[in-house]
């Protein structure tokens, strides 16, 4: 694996982070709040929007290999009846794939967030046929909790996911 470390967002780390984003095959996995093409003002809205919201209900990191941003990870709480829930979502450059970066990650950002956020729960609800990402999830210690069967509307298409979940003490805190 590849040395790599999570770190706080900076106003200059824009350009970076439309480089590594700007990716089809990333965007695919994501929300469509995840654009492609994935252009500089995106990225500069992306990191404007994590440093102006601090971290009093999400934790929110550059993943950094190489000496260069190649990712974000953050960790969203929840709020009404979800309100000791928290929400995982990271992508992370295609030439970082495979080599164990984002399970490490998960797994750094979570104890992160158990430690400082008073939720029972985090969770994760990758794509049905994302492989790689539901591969890190169960990797980082997540538990598979179902499918939702044609739960998303994605790319001209109604897709299935599935629901990962990580409790407190399943995370030895």
């Amino acid at each position: 694996m590849e040395a790599f470390h999570l770190r706080p967002w900076r106003a200059e780390d824009a350009a970076e982070v439309a480089a590594a984003a700007n990716n089809p095959r990333i965007a695919a996995n994501l929300r469509n709040v995840f654009p492609h093409p994935y252009t500089l003002a995106d990225a500069e809205w992306y990191v404007h929007d994590c440093l102006e919201k601090g971290e009093a209900r999400q934790l929110t990191r550059a993943i950094v290999a190489g000496g260069r941003v190649a990712g974000s990870i953050g960790v969203f709480v929840q709020d009404d009846i979800l309100e000791k829930s928290a929400e995982l979502g990271y992508w992370l450059a295609e030439a970082y794939w495979g080599q164990g970066i984002m399970t490490e990650a998960v797994k750094q950002l979570c104890r992160e967030a158990f430690g400082r956020f008073a939720v029972v729960r985090i969770f994760a609800q990758p794509f049905e046929e994302n492989q790689g990402s539901r591969r890190v999830l169960e990797k980082a210690g997540f538990t598979w909790e179902g499918t939702m069967r044609n739960g998303v509307f994605k790319n001209g298409r109604v897709q299935s996911f599935c629901m990962y979940g990580l409790l407190r003490e399943e995370a030895g805190l």
